[in-house]
Order: structure tokens, then C-alpha cells, then sequence
């Protein structure tokens, strides 16, 4: 009789990012199909979600890029690999990737990686750096354009022996729908942002940080108010500095500078994303990088809102222009300003229409359950 299949996932915080909820649903998804689910991570928001019933969680500093550490945390994974019978060992991140990388040589066991983002390789060591995430026997690129970035920039990495292939990642659609949210909380979350009926309410989501947009996104907004006047929205710009306190004085000196102090909020965080999405009237993608994949997009679409994201990355394929949302030149303020007013004069009717093919596209091709399966379906023939 063949032995349970294992699987231990590394990743070096569980937060609320991409791939940190996607590991998060995986590792669920795996004991409901009998399978063995071990996760080492440092620490993160996620893991008091964690069922610890289902999912055995197991915490080394995995974050740090210490080489030493590298090797301690190496040697601790073979431990563990060997106390617990693991078989597949997934790593989704480049310093844990290279601690997984020597325990699977140790230990003989099948190794996996998945390839969250472009990566900077502007150096040698830097790309020699990056290139253990295509050291593994399963690469697993999170869109079509992570795919190809692969293939353009670390072919000599890979071989007929190693499968690469697209998952994209899923978002919990039944979580992010807009039926299920509750009106008294909508205007609780509404009042505590101060946030004003009869404007247009403009939602940026994402961690404060260049490449994400926001300096370029205020530009836009400027660009707004010169030609509709001051009084035509309120825009929200939700995500944490994670320490850039220098770049987020920078922004709020330019909200000054544009004289958009009273139109713009500045939120940490919110515990209830699907929330956050329903009371907006507008969601951006800003990205002056290409997304991995463009979570907000697909999220927005799975909420029936207009999304209008940067054509860059992961939102090319996510977002389908004109249908589902629209999108806009990267870093093109003058071109983001024209969508943004478009979309204030729309049609109702359009909108809505628009916000129900969005719907229908997050749920066909983005739901969770199709990407946990795809990916239980690659563990279960790299096992046999």
C-alpha cells in the first residue's frame, strides 16, 4: 500500500500578500484531500487562522537572507522532512527556496517552487540569487507573464528534467462577493474612513512602496480636479509604509503640493477587504512594475467593481479591456486621469454590466478551488 502523501510549504511570513494567502489556502485544501499539510514559516497575520488540527505549523527564521542562517535553517528542514515522512517540499520564496533546495539534495525528496514576481536581476549575483526558484523539479509560474519572464531570462537554468507550467492564483470568491457584506457594516466602514455621500469614492489598494503607483496616482488625481473641480471624489489609499516612512512623508507632502488634502484618506489597513471594495465606486491598479499577477484586479472584478488597472503583468490577463474593466498606459498620469473621468461618466447601466462580466470572469478562471486542485494535481504526479 503506497504511503500518505506529505507536503510541507516554506514561505518566510504568512501575511495578507498574494502568496502568502495562497499558501495559506493550499495548505487547507490539502488535508480535505487526505494529504499531509506542514508549513514553516517565521511568523505573520495569517497564522492564528491556521487550523493547527489540519495543518502543522512549524516556526524557523526562514525570512532572513543570512547565509548562515540559510544553512542552519537547511539542516533543521532535512530534520524535519526526515522526523515526518514528507515527500514534496514547496518553497515560495528565494532565501527559503535555497535552505528547501539543500534539504531536498539531503534528503532525496521532490522539490517545487512557485515564481511570485519578476525579481530584480540587474547583477550577476543577483540573478545567480533569484535563480534557485528554477532549480526545482516543478517550477510554477503565477500567470502567463511570470511564464514568460521564465523562459526570456533563466533558460539556461532549465531542462527537459524540470516542468515548468502556469497556475494562476486563486482568489476565495464566495469571500470577495457583494452580496454577502452587510449594509450597517458598510456605513460604519464608511463613516470611519470620513468619507462624504454624493462623492465618488476611489479605492487604491496595496503596500506603500514606488512601484506600486500612489506618487503617479496623486498626479492623476490632480489632473482630475483641474478639469472637474474639487468636489467630485474622495480617493482612499490603503496600505501599510512597512516602514517607508520616507516615502510616505514624500506622498503626503504631495497631496500638500496638490492642494487634495481634504479628498484623500490614508488607511494602514483593513480587516475587511470585501468591505473595503463594496463601498468604493472606482478601484486602481497603478503599478509602474508589472504584477506578478494583479490580485486587486481580480479581486475587484470578483466584488462587480470597476477596476482600472495598468497595463502591465499579471492585469494584461486578468482583466479583460472594455469587458471587465479598463486599462490604462503604466505611468501615465494624463492617460489614467482621461479613464478615471470616463468612468465618473459613465452609464449606470454599463458599469453594472461591466461589474457582472467582472464577476464572472474572477469566478470561471480565478476561484481558489481551481488553483488549490491544479496544484494538488502536479503534487499527486510528481508522488507517483
Amino acid at each position: 500500500m503506497q504511503s500518505k502523501l506529505k507536503v510541507l510549504q516554506v514561505i518566510p511570513k504568512l501575511g495578507y500578500g498574494g502568496a502568502e494567502t495562497g499558501c495559506y489556502d493550499i495548505a487547507h485544501y490539502l488535508p480535505e484531500n487526505n494529504v499531509g499539510s506542514y508549513l514553516i514559516t517565521s511568523g505573520g497575520e495569517l497564522l492564528k487562522f491556521i487550523d493547527k488540527k489540519k495543518v502543522k505549523v512549524i516556526r524557523l527564521p526562514v525570512q532572513s537572507k543570512n547565509p548562515i542562517l540559510i544553512l542552519l535553517n537547511s539542516i533543521f528542514i532535512s530534520i524535519i522532512i526526515l522526523l515526518n515522512g514528507i515527500n514534496i517540499v514547496h518553497a515560495r520564496s528565494r532565501a527559503p527556496a535555497w535552505s528547501c533546495l539543500i534539504a531536498t539534495k539531503i534528503t532525496r525528496r521532490k522539490f517545487v517552487t512557485t515564481f511570485h514576481g519578476t525579481y530584480n536581476f540587474n547583477s550577476n549575483i543577483k540573478k545567480f540569487y533569484n535563480s534557485v526558484m528554477v532549480r526545482s523539479d516543478l517550477i510554477i509560474a503565477g500567470s502567463n507573464f511570470i511564464f514568460s519572464h521564465i523562459k526570456e531570462n533563466y533558460s539556461e537554468y532549465l531542462s527537459d528534467r524540470k516542468k515548468l507550467l502556469s497556475i494562476f492564483r486563486g482568489i476565495n470568491t464566495d469571500y470577495y462577493d457583494a452580496s454577502t457584506t452587510l449594509e450597517a457594516d458598510e456605513d460604519n466602514l464608511f463613516k470611519s474612513w470620513e468619507l462624504i455621500v454624493g462623492k465618488k469614492i476611489i479605492l487604491l489598494p496595496g503596500r506603500l512602496t514606488a512601484w506600486k503607483g500612489q506618487e503617479m496616482f496623486l498626479e492623476a488625481l490632480n489632473k482630475v480636479n483641474i478639469q472637474l473641480g474639487n468636489d467630485a471624489f474622495i480617493a482612499v489609499i490603503l496600505g501599510n509604509d512597512q516602514g517607508r516612512d520616507l516615502y510616505k512623508k514624500k506622498l503626503i507632502r504631495l497631496v500638500e503640493q496638490y492642494r487634495l488634502t481634504k479628498q484623500i484618506r490614508f488607511i494602514d489597513h483593513c480587516k475587511n477587504m470585501p468591505l473595503a471594495y463594496k463601498i468604493s465606486d472606482i478601484v486602481i491598479s497603478a503599478s509602474i512594475e508589472p504584477e506578478a499577477f494583479g490580485r486587486v484586479s481580480v479581486e475587484a472584478q470578483s466584488m462587480q467593481k470597476m477596476i482600472v488597472a495598468s497595463n502591465l503583468g499579471g492585469s494584461n490577463e486578468t482583466v479583460i479591456d472594455g469587458k471587465t474593466g479598463i486599462l490604462f498606459e503604466a505611468g501615465n498620469s494624463d492617460e489614467l486621469s482621461e479613464k478615471i473621468i470616463k468612468v465618473m461618466n459613465m452609464d449606470p447601466n454599463e458599469i453594472s454590466k461591466m461589474g457582472n462580466n467582472g464577476r464572472e470572469n474572477a469566478v470561471k478562471k480565478f476561484n481558489v478551488e481551481k488553483m488549490c486542485f491544479s496544484t494538488y494535481s502536479e503534487y499527486k504526479k510528481l508522488f507517483n
